[in-house]
């Protein structure tokens, strides 16, 4: 009982240290290097579907891979937020609701809204086209699984330490492929003209959503109201 105190009067002060900016500054790197290898990847796409009289098709190739990246990143996102919200809570219906509600508001505020919101700003007539609302039959299976695999690895010791140095960096980088990809498969066919602006776009499209999503709101939803739960 004595060591369940001391764990959980750990957890309670680990918190503490878990304040937005730092979480933004401890991500931010993640993000940079993430965007950085996307726009590698999106180059050579973009550079191997030049010869395409057609350019439909290419467009077509990058949202194939959106959706691909996409799925991925709704995956990763159900399962880093359940296994931060699990080290602070075991109450499983908040787990269900946090682990269900982050990835539908975060991934598609990181892959597709903010995005979206580059293009226009860059001048570009973007198309918005949410997943969540038109391929639900794709997002629930990924979206299920990924609660199920948080909740799974919660429960082995080292999972938020292994979650961190390898799911984590994964999930920032499939985030950062999938917005990437949103970009150029729904209007912005020339991005490179203005990669610049489109890197700092994309940086903070992925590293504010996935820390709100895997850090920050699962700690806030865990703790409120913890003083009620049994520990």
């Amino acid at each position: 009982m004595a060591h369940h105190h001391s764990e959980h009067s750990r957890h309670s002060n680990e918190f503490h240290g878990h304040n937005l900016y730092g979480e933004l500054m401890c991500h931010l790197p993640h993000a940079v290097f993430s965007v950085a290898t996307s726009l590698i990847i999106a180059s050579f796409v973009t550079y191997f579907s030049v010869g395409f009289t057609n350019q439909a098709i290419a467009c077509n190739g990058a949202h194939m891979l959106f959706h691909a990246f996409h799925f991925m990143h709704i995956l990763f996102a159900s399962t880093g937020t359940v296994i931060t919200f699990r080290r602070f809570s075991k109450n499983i219906w908040k787990m269900i609701a946090v682990g269900t509600i982050c990835p539908i508001v975060f991934c598609a505020l990181s892959d597709i809204v903010i995005p979206y919101i580059a293009g226009r700003l860059l001048g570009v007539a973007m198309d918005f086209h949410i997943c969540f609302y038109s391929e639900l039959i794709n997002v629930v299976p990924f979206l299920c699984m990924g609660i199920i695999n948080g909740f799974a690895m919660s429960y082995h010791t080292q999972s938020h330490g292994a979650y961190a140095n390898f799911s984590h960096m994964s999930h920032i980088f499939v985030s950062s492929l999938a917005a990437t990809f949103y970009l150029m498969s729904h209007g912005f066919i020339d991005w490179y003209l203005q990669i610049g602006m489109v890197f700092v776009f994309l940086v903070i499209a992925v590293v504010v959503p996935c820390t709100l999503s895997d850090i920050v709101v699962p700690i806030t939803v865990a703790r409120a109201g913890n003083t009620h739960e049994k520990h």
